[in-house]
C-alpha cells in the first residue's frame, strides 16, 4: 500500500479540503464547453477521492481517474461507481484517446512519486498531446516559488467533526521545493489514532511550464483562476489546446 496519501489523510482530504475541486469544477466545464467538448472521454490525473470526476459524470462526460493513493482511489470508486479509477503513477498511466485530460491540485508538483522529474514531466506532456484527438485539451494548475517568506515556516490547523489535521509548510528558494509536514488526529471509537506524512513539491515556474507545452505543440493560455474561482496565491493554471 502507498504511503501517500494513507486512509486517514485520504479521509480528512475528502470531507475537509474538498473546496478546491469543487470550486474549480464550474470554470473547468466551462472550458470543456468553450472548446466544443460537450461529451466523450475525460482523463483526470490525480483524481483523488473522485470529487471532480463526480461533476464530470453529472455532466455525462466518460471518466478515467488515476491517482498513486489506493485509499483516495477507494473512495473515488464509492462515489462515482459509473467511472472506471486505476491506482498508478501519473507518470506511468496509460493514456488512452481522449478529448480531455485534466489534472487539478497540484498534482504534478508532488515528489512522492518516484516517477516524477523534470524529464518525465516533459514525456507525459508529450503522452497526453498524442492522446488528444485535435482539438482536444489539456486542463491543469501548478504550485510555483513564493508559497512561504524566505526564511519562514508556516503554521495551519483545521479542524473538523472528527478529526484535526496540522500542517507546516516551509520553502527551500535555491531548491525551488516545498516541504509539507502534515499531523493527522480522527476520532476512532472513543480515542482519536495519530499519523504524520511529510510531503515534498517540486516548485515550478509558470513561465517554463509554459515553454514546455508549446515545445510540445500545444496553444497555451495561463490563467490564475478556474471561471470564478481565484487560485490559491503562486498558483497558475494552464489551458493546452491541440490543434484540429
Amino acid at each position: 500500500m502507498t504511503e501517500w496519501y494513507k486512509k486517514d489523510l485520504a479521509y480528512i482530504h475528502d470531507v475537509g479540503h474538498s473546496e478546491y475541486a469543487l470550486k474549480s469544477a464550474p470554470g473547468i466545464l466551462n472550458i470543456l464547453a468553450q472548446n466544443n467538448i460537450r461529451e466523450g472521454l475525460v482523463v483526470d490525473l490525480g483524481c483523488g477521492g473522485g470529487l471532480s470526476a463526480s461533476e464530470l459524470s453529472k455532466a455525462h462526460y466518460r471518466v478515467l481517474g488515476v491517482d498513486i493513493s489506493e485509499s483516495l482511489i477507494a473512495i473515488a470508486r464509492t462515489r462515482v461507481p459509473d467511472a472506471e479509477f486505476r491506482v498508478e503513477s501519473l507518470f506511468k498511466a496509460d493514456i488512452p484517446s481522449c478529448n480531455a485530460v485534466i489534472s487539478i491540485g497540484e498534482c504534478f508538483n508532488y515528489l512522492f512519486d518516484k516517477d516524477n522529474n523534470c524529464q518525465t514531466l516533459v514525456q507525459l506532456f508529450d503522452l497526453i498531446y498524442r492522446a488528444l484527438v485535435p482539438g482536444g485539451v489539456f486542463v491543469f494548475d501548478i504550485a510555483e516559488p513564493g508559497q512561504v517568506m524566505p526564511g519562514n515556516k508556516t503554521q495551519s490547523f483545521t479542524e473538523g467533526k472528527d478529526w484535526i489535521v496540522l500542517v507546516e509548510k516551509e520553502e527551500n528558494q535555491e531548491q525551488s521545493t516545498l516541504i509539507r509536514r502534515i499531523i493527522t488526529l480522527r476520532k476512532v471509537g472513543e480515542h482519536y489514532r495519530r499519523d504524520e506524512e511529510v510531503h515534498h513539491l517540486r516548485l515550478y515556474k509558470a513561465t517554463d511550464v509554459a515553454e514546455k507545452l508549446r515545445q510540445t505543440g500545444f496553444q497555451i493560455q495561463v490563467r490564475r483562476d478556474y471561471g470564478q474561482y481565484e487560485l490559491p496565491k503562486a498558483h497558475a493554471a494552464f489551458i493546452a489546446r491541440k490543434s484540429i
